[in-house]
């Protein structure tokens, strides 16, 4: 990783965000986010930076010592609300409060209102008027995408402003194609070629005006509650008397992989108690079966271990983050698919959600 001085010697030097952005051609919130350390800019960035500030650019960043791969263990007061509520493997947010450091257990089912921008009021014309509106900045990057793992990727770009948006694949890469976002996440597997993500991607945008950079690699399987009441042991369980499944929308990559994984079995759709229920998500279905509404779900393996869920892996899956040539060259899309080359940001994905990095920030 890297580390900067670049606010210090600007104001030293007297020169607002605002100008020094000017002379460089870059936009004020990319200023914020290098000197916030959330954004590491290319070497012609860097460059002319130093040139502004007529500074060497090694006075400018330093490179810290990135070696580790282990993260840092340490001892917590773990802050439960009830004996044993929480499990191993469940994310926490640490503190320090005094001398004392805690660890709030986190779960995906919020507790506390979201900071938002505004509220939706009633539609007119095909949009929303957004009611209390905060007069804040709109996010300069929106992806949509089923991955549970793009906040960690996010929280890495606060200086830009990253929205989130859970959907289905099908359905990111369709906002894509309206231009209603700048990056769709997906992991559509071609049922003839074995391929994920470029033969759907290629049947939206046949001009080939697109781009594609992986995000991560990681296991989906059947997601039930902990300790296996119903022990389910495939796929072929699903249609046993007494099993409840939860299912996922149409045009979920999950779905694909699940109908195909019936139709091998030799079941009907319709011998499947709760195939025809549907939660949108990967988190959305899991949280089902940790609530008892449904005994089985197909999801991944973090979506699992998040609700402190069982898991039997089926497969592993490639998500691929695509975005259009004409959006490619956008400040905030550059930001998150150099962040994917980060040994930070990889670390992260691995550690905190359990996914195989290897071709990470791999353009396809």
């Amino acid at each position: 990783m890297t580390s900067t001085n670049l606010r210090a010697i600007r104001e030293k030097r007297g020169i607002s965000s605002a100008e020094l952005a000017g002379q460089v051609g870059i936009s004020r919130q990319t200023i914020y986010a290098i000197e916030a350390g959330t954004y590491v800019p290319n070497t012609t960035i860097a460059l002319l930076l130093a040139r502004s500030l007529e500074v060497p650019v090694e006075e400018l960043f330093r490179l810290d010592d990135d070696g580790q791969s282990d993260a840092a263990n340490s001892d917590a007061d773990l802050l439960l609300c009830e004996p044993d509520s929480t499990w191993e493997g469940q994310g926490v947010r640490v503190g320090k409060v005094g001398q004392r450091r805690v660890a709030i257990p986190l779960t995906p089912e919020p507790a506390f209102l979201p900071d938002v921008d505004g509220i939706a009021g009633a539609a007119r014309d095909g949009f929303h008027t957004i009611l209390g509106a905060s007069g804040r900045e709109p996010a300069a990057l929106v992806i949509a995408g089923c991955d549970p793992g793009l906040s960690l990727a996010a929280s890495q770009l606060r200086g830009f402003g990253v929205a989130l948006t859970s959907c289905s694949s099908t359905q990111a890469l369709q906002w894509l194609r309206e231009g209603r976002v700048h990056v769709a996440g997906s992991h559509l597997r071609d049922s003839a070629t074995g391929e994920f993500n470029l033969p759907a991607t290629r049947r939206l945008f046949p001009r080939g005006e697109f781009r594609v950079v992986t995000f991560a690699t990681w296991e989906v399987g059947l997601v039930v509650s902990r300790g296996n009441p119903k022990a389910i042991r495939g796929v072929a369980d699903l249609g046993r008397r007494g099993v409840t499944i939860v299912n996922r929308e149409e045009g979920a990559g999950s779905r694909e992989f699940l109908d195909r994984l019936i139709l091998e079995s030799g079941l009907e759709p319709k011998a499947i108690r709760g195939y025809d229920s549907v939660a949108r998500g990967h988190l959305a279905a899991a949280a089902r079966v940790a609530s008892g509404d449904a005994h089985v779900c197909l999801a991944t393996r973090v979506a699992a271990r998040s609700l402190g869920l069982d898991f039997l892996p089926l497969a592993v899956e490639r998500y691929d983050l695509i975005t259009l040539n004409s959006y490619a060259a956008n400040e905030s899309v550059l930001a998150l698919f150099e962040a994917l080359n980060r040994a930070a940001v990889r670390r992260r994905l691995k550690d905190l959600a359990g996914y195989d990095t290897t071709e990470t920030g791999v353009s396809r």
